[in-house]
């Protein structure tokens, strides 16, 4: 295994294949999709279903997952940055959530290394901050319908008020 967290995380990431892109429809800030159009990716491949998201094949896996891989992965959504852990936004609380190791390869990883961990959620907090902060409420609101059945409830982190589309 490779020695930087980055490195193995990332060899995690390649030999898993997209589990976490199949039935994922990451949400877009403003920012995330205006760097898509810079880069060029078109914008087919965002839709708006409650809330501003990826696109899925009819297989369900994510339109930009290629082989296994993320064709976005310099610059991918927030959500995916983040990685395991996944949010939901309650009274004000950025409530983090890390997905079971039955989604996320790289959860044992995490769990396992204490300083791999807390990069990797330090990461999570600052790319769903901005996403959070981002967002609509009304969309904030849709998002946080979604279920996530296979996760542990991590952190709960306060959102100052007026720092997120969160009522």
């Amino acid at each position: 295994m490779p020695g930087s967290f980055e490195e193995t995380a990332e060899a995690i990431c390649a030999g898993c294949g997209g589990k976490c892109c199949h039935e994922a429809h990451p949400p877009l800030s403003p920012a995330r999709i205006e760097e898509f159009r810079a880069r060029g990716v078109p914008p087919s491949v965002i839709e708006f279903v409650g809330y501003t998201r990826m696109k899925s094949h009819d297989n369900g896996m994510c339109i930009m997952c290629s082989g296994g891989k993320c064709r976005v992965h310099a610059f991918k959504p927030e959500t995916c940055v983040a990685g395991p852990f996944t949010f939901e936004v309650q009274d004000h609380t950025l409530r983090l959530f890390l997905k079971h190791e039955t989604i996320c390869p790289l959860v044992p990883y995490l769990k396992a290394d204490a300083d791999a961990y807390a990069t990797q959620f330090r990461m999570a907090v600052k790319s769903l901050m901005v996403l959070v902060r981002s967002l609509p409420a009304q969309e904030l609101d849709v998002i946080n319908r979604i279920p996530e059945p296979e996760t542990e409830l991590v952190a709960e982190i306060p959102i100052p008020p007026g720092e997120s589309g969160a009522p």
